[in-house]
């Protein structure tokens, strides 16, 4: 079921490492993004896919991670993402791409729950210095990168009391506040 899905699909920050994940299994995750609408069906979105470790920990390193736990600096050794996908814009097709960036995240996201992965996007890039060492050509632009592995942590959904900044307990479950359904319908 899709709710089940959505559900699922957590910003999972930490990953089990050693567990890899296939560039045929990112090319299926982007084969979903693929499939998926784009704004007059310009498709300007282009994919870098990440699975060694050499790049990943050259990816890793200009990456951010949950602004809102200021006491975390991302994942340890050990419980680092085993892929990225790194999301680009080809200004050779255009200069704007829309919305399109995050239905592309989201078909990419669901199909990785679906495969029993999981993942997170990530805007906070460090993108000239990451385009530079990657060495991907100016045409593309790096838009955002999403982090897929084995989710090696529980993420909870609740309801929002009063603050919605998602936090961490005591024994390193992430909880996320969500608003109800009557605070986010808007009737006239």
């Amino acid at each position: 079921m899709l709710k089940d899905l959505i559900l699922k699909n957590r910003s999972y920050r930490r990953f089990h490492q050693d567990q890899e994940v296939s560039q045929e299994t990112l090319s299926e995750l982007v084969e979903l993004a693929r499939l998926s609408p784009s704004a007059r069906n310009a498709q300007p979105l282009k994919y870098l896919l990440v699975n060694s470790p050499e790049q990943n920990s050259i990816v890793f390193k200009y990456l951010s991670w949950a602004g809102y736990l200021p006491n975390w600096h991302g994942p340890e050794d050990g419980e680092k993402p085993a892929a990225y996908i790194i999301m680009l814009n080809d200004t050779a097709i255009s200069s704007n791409f829309f919305s399109d960036n995050g239905i592309a995240a989201q078909s990419i996201l669901l199909g990785a729950v679906e495969k029993g992965l999981g993942g997170c996007i990530i805007g906070s890039v460090e993108r000239l210095q990451m385009q530079r060492e990657l060495d991907i050509p100016q045409q593309y632009k790096i838009i955002q990168v999403i982090a897929i592995g084995v989710p090696k942590e529980e993420v909870v959904v609740e309801e929002l009391d009063k603050d919605h900044k998602y936090w961490r307990d005591i024994k390193e479950v992430h909880h996320v506040p969500k608003r109800s359904l009557k605070d986010i319908i808007i009737k006239l």
